[in-house]
């Protein structure tokens, strides 16, 4: 459904904007970062300022919807604010913290230099400078210390000294801290005059620049967009993305946040603590498989697991994160963590341990949600486990979750949890039926950048392939120990020198994982040459190296004899033969012509001699 909203613009005089801030009319919501401006970039804005020059146009969210509560907070230097607002700062919070903080407050202002050291500055217009056109405004914004001494030589040498106001007379530096309040203005202008005798050279100045920039200061105006307090949180979180490509861009989780906010809860503070409980941060067994789930992918899956619990219509887009109610992200958090530590369980019982080596982070959406709902007792039966299992990797191999996949995780809760129930076969879910895998897709994957890529590793550990020098299968303990890689079998030294084409030796069918003892064996020499010296290494006899290099779905007398054609085909056939138990599907294309062009042979299920 597309949304419409009507904003209204209007100019509006800077002294009003700065009035209403003050007052705590307009304030920030919550969401919204902290005020970051440097040194350089304030006095930027106000060299723009003096001269009149646009800075761009202010956008509000008028208060009062109540059905979209933010928690709001004043702009930064406001002090002595218990107001409810009238608008929320959506754009143009940094310029106008900014100048607020500069000409307004008496206080100096809180910011840093390019290198992000912490400084305090006042600023001071430099009348002379000002006023000589061939001196850039940048320049005649001073910034002076808290004390109001500008020092060098280690701070030994006062510079320039405001600390009084004779002194700011003195060098005919006007405060921009008081360009707003009439009355200190006019003392200040009086003060000047008075200080310098009334001479006319002093007064004639000061007219010229009263007029050429404070005058100009005074009546600056911006154009001020106002959305209504009826705009949706959706179009809310759209236009701040748009308005906000120069700052940190507003997520849902922010979004959220600061309407759960209303309820004095930190929903940040909180996600920590979800997060430990997610990423098994203080379980005995603590690796990182599951620190790819971020607080907006937590979001979502509470979110599916409600909606698919509250029997309307199954859906976790970003509007339908944003419409997550506080009540129902309280109620349902518990489950969706423990949903969270049967995902964990699974993922090891698929032989995927750490992140690097997990397929798609975003099927842990739903994967979680589903053990949510099914709970840990439905969870551990052998029947859930399979139907589990072959979702998975239908997934994975069918390479289902690489794009926009809100509308997946629905179509999976619903029919992974009635396959689970027995209300439908699992045939019959969307992302099994759909799932296929080409027998060609073997040759092409050639990166671990691919979902199919991993998948495949995971399916080769989950046959208890066997580390070629110590022999050991590659269980969790031992991934996370001594990390295994994923190796040539056939040395890509050693396919170059024989001149083997490399989509063939490059490919997912010429690699394996291993320890990096065995890879060092390995080398660069031919499987013949290089199983000596593992079996030396090892100090085992061809019979055990035979038994190992096999559990790697290797045929080892084309292995042993250097056969790269024999062992390229077979190996080819025995990693579909898995893929195809993983999915509880038949490749349907391993005889086609495609895959005779690509191999040289049909992949159609035959015995080797």
């Amino acid at each position: 459904m597309s949304i419409n909203i009507a904003p209204k613009s209007s100019d509006t005089e800077l002294s009003e904007l700065i009035r209403n801030i003050t007052a705590g009319k307009m304030q920030l919501p919550e969401f919204q970062r902290s005020w970051t401006w440097d040194d350089g970039r304030i006095r930027g804005i106000l060299a723009s300022l003096s001269q009149g020059f646009p800075m761009g146009a202010v956008m509000c969210l008028e208060y009062g919807n109540k059905e979209v509560k933010f928690k709001y907070r004043p702009i930064e230097g406001v002090k002595n604010v218990t107001e409810i607002p009238d608008h929320l700062v959506l754009d143009g919070q940094q310029r106008l913290t900014s100048m607020y903080r500069a000409t307004c407050s008496k206080e100096p202002v809180e910011t840093k230099t390019e290198k992000g050291k912490k400084i305090k500055r006042f600023y001071y217009l430099d009348m002379k400078k000002c006023l000589d056109e061939n001196e850039d405004r940048y320049d005649a914004i001073i910034p002076v210390p808290e004390d109001k001494c500008v020092k060098k030589n280690f701070n030994r040498e006062i510079v320039l000294d405001l600390s009084t106001r004779e002194l700011e007379y003195e060098h005919e530096m006007f405060p921009l801290n008081i360009i707003f309040d009439s009355s200190a203005r006019e003392d200040w202008a009086d003060g000047y005059k008075e200080y310098h005798k009334y001479d006319k050279e002093f007064r004639e100045r000061y007219k010229t620049f009263r007029t050429n920039v404070i005058e100009i200061i005074i009546g600056y105006k911006l154009p001020v967009i106002i959305l209504g307090k009826e705009t949706p949180r959706e179009a809310v979180c759209k236009v701040f993305e748009n308005v906000n490509t120069g700052g940190v861009a507003l997520t849902v989780f922010e979004l959220v946040t600061a309407t759960f906010a209303t309820y004095e809860f930190d929903l940040r503070k909180d996600w920590e603590e979800c997060k430990r409980i997610i990423w098994g941060m203080d379980d005995p067994l603590n690796t990182d498989v599951m620190h790819g789930v971020d607080k907006t992918a937590f979001l979502t899956a509470i979110t599916l697991y409600a909606n698919y619990l509250a029997d309307t219509m199954t859906t976790c887009k970003k509007k339908d994160v944003l419409a997550l109610s506080f009540d129902s992200y309280k109620a349902n958090k518990p489950a969706l963590l423990d949903g969270y530590k049967m995902a964990r369980k699974f993922l090891f019982s698929q032989y995927v341990f750490r992140m690097r080596d997990l397929p798609y982070t975003t099927q842990l959406i739903p994967l979680a949600a589903i053990c949510a709902v099914i709970g840990k007792s439905t969870f551990h039966l052998p029947r859930t486990q399979n139907i589990l299992t072959r979702w998975f990797w239908c997934g994975i191999l069918g390479e289902m979750y690489g794009a926009a996949n809100e509308t997946r995780y629905a179509n999976d809760i619903e029919d992974v949890v009635d396959a689970i129930k027995g209300k439908q076969s699992l045939d019959k879910s969307r992302t099994v039926s759909a799932a296929y895998f080409s027998a060609a897709r073997l040759v092409s994957l050639q990166t671990r950048n691919s979902a199919a890529y991993k998948g495949i590793m995971a399916l080769v550990y989950r046959e208890k392939c066997r580390d070629f020098v110590q022999g050991t299968t590659m269980d969790i303990v031992k991934s996370m120990d001594e990390s295994p890689d994923i190796h040539h079998i056939f040395p890509e030294s050693y396919c170059k020198k024989l001149d083997y084409p490399k989509e063939r030796w490059n490919s997912i069918i010429n690699k394996t994982p291993l320890l990096p003892e065995s890879n060092r064996q390995i080398g660069g020499d031919a499987p013949s040459k290089y199983c000596q010296k593992i079996m030396k290494e090892a100090q085992i006899e061809e019979a055990q190296l035979k038994a190992r290099v096999e559990s790697h779905l290797i045929n080892f007398q084309a292995f042993i004899n250097d056969d790269f054609e024999t062992y390229f085909i077979d190996r080819a056939k025995a990693i579909m033969s898995v893929i195809e138990a993983a999915m509880g599907k038949t490749i349907s294309d391993k005889g086609a012509e495609q895959t005779i062009h690509i191999y040289g042979v049909s992949l159609e299920d035959e015995k080797s001699d």
